[in-house]
């Protein structure tokens, strides 16, 4: 009887609990009339986490909590040491590139002068091997009449073969001189090689010195400062939190049968429980295409009717930017939303409306 009576208690306490949370949404609407409805809500603004991209020591942090930053504004400067000191090396490794690429070209010519003065000993050796063909063929017709001695043949003989050995010497000379210029000029190229490496190095420390300053990516306030100077971070290590005051909403939720009346644009109004005096103009730019209460089975009409999806009723940029500095997330209120745009709003959302 005990346990029948406490179960029994418990229901009635669970009961009246809900018939009062149902009480309390109603007197939030307000009776609205039909064509509007309302939900309630939480303004939120999308967050930023400020990381590092390398792993680094925390040198400096120039912002703290609650203050408002501005688009490119430096909040935070990493240690470079360390790069710093690369960058020395690379760009001593760039002037040793550059002297190897002097050095390559100068051999090109020393190398091409070597071409040229084989080439002239070609001409000159072909010019005396025609000379010595000349006479030998001279020789040989006075040796038909015995004119001259065989000694005399024979010597003519041998100084047009040496003449042709000297030629063919002179080419390979010319051929290998041709082989050097080539060598060189490859010289050239592994240089320049160089000189670009070193200066690809150069630049991507340069990228790493320059990420080590951390900029704020958009205008908006520190909301959280994660680190402190002298940590170190792994990269990607948090080390402030950002909130974009010019992207701010209000989500809310509504039942199946209003929710897909809600079309992107429809008009929002916003009363929040800090200020409800005033009225804040907010357009709907997302519904949920997926209900985010589902009981575990649907099976009838009535459980799909609990079926909630989400909604997100964005707050004009303009309008934000008007009240930068009152703009805090976090504040609870009510979303009322226009299904039908030939229903007038009620009085109470008529009135001082935000601007």
């Amino acid at each position: 009887m005990n346990s029948r009576r406490i179960w029994l208690i418990a229901g009635l306490l669970i009961a009246l609990g809900a018939g009062g949370y149902y009480a309390w949404q109603k007197s939030r609407a307000g009776n609205l009339p039909e064509g509007i409805a309302s939900g309630n809500g939480r303004i939120e603004a999308v967050e930023i986490d400020v990381s590092t991209k390398a792993p680094g020591r925390i040198k400096e942090i120039l912002v703290d909590e609650g203050d408002f930053v501005k688009a490119g504004q430096v909040l935070a400067r990493m240690d470079t040491v360390q790069l710093e000191a690369q960058r020395r090396q690379a760009g001593a490794q760039l002037q040793r590139a550059a002297i190897g690429v002097e050095t390559a070209n100068s051999l090109v010519t020393q190398r091409e002068a070597e071409r040229t003065a084989a080439a002239a000993v070609v001409a000159q050796r072909e010019a005396q091997l025609d000379a010595a063909e000349r006479t030998l063929v001279r020789t040989e017709q006075l040796a038909t009449n015995n004119t001259i001695s065989q000694q005399v043949l024979d010597n003519d003989r041998a100084t047009a073969q040496g003449a042709k050995a000297a030629v063919a010497a002179a080419q390979a000379q010319q051929a290998a001189s041709d082989a050097a210029i080539n060598a060189a000029k490859a010289q050239v190229i592994d240089a320049k090689a160089a000189v670009d490496a070193a200066q690809a190095a150069i630049e991507s420390i340069d990228a790493d010195i320059d990420d080590s300053t951390l900029r704020s990516p958009r205008d908006g306030r520190v909301q959280y400062r994660v680190a402190e100077p002298g940590e170190v971070l792994s990269a990607g290590g948090r080390v402030l939190n950002l909130v974009d005051l010019g992207d701010v909403y209000m989500t809310f939720f509504l039942p199946t049968a209003q929710a897909g009346r809600v079309a992107i644009g429809t008009e929002v109004r916003l009363v929040l429980d800090a200020v409800p005096q005033y009225v804040i103009p907010a357009k709907a730019t997302y519904v949920a295409d997926v209900a985010q209460f589902t009981p575990k089975t649907v099976e009838t009409e009535e459980e799909r009717l609990k079926l909630m999806f989400r909604i997100k009723a964005q707050i004009s940029p303009d309008l934000l930017r008007k009240y930068i500095q009152q703009v805090k997330t976090g504040l609870p209120g009510m979303a009322y939303i226009r299904l039908d745009p030939q229903v007038a709003w009620p009085a109470k959302l008529q009135g001082k409306l935000a601007q």
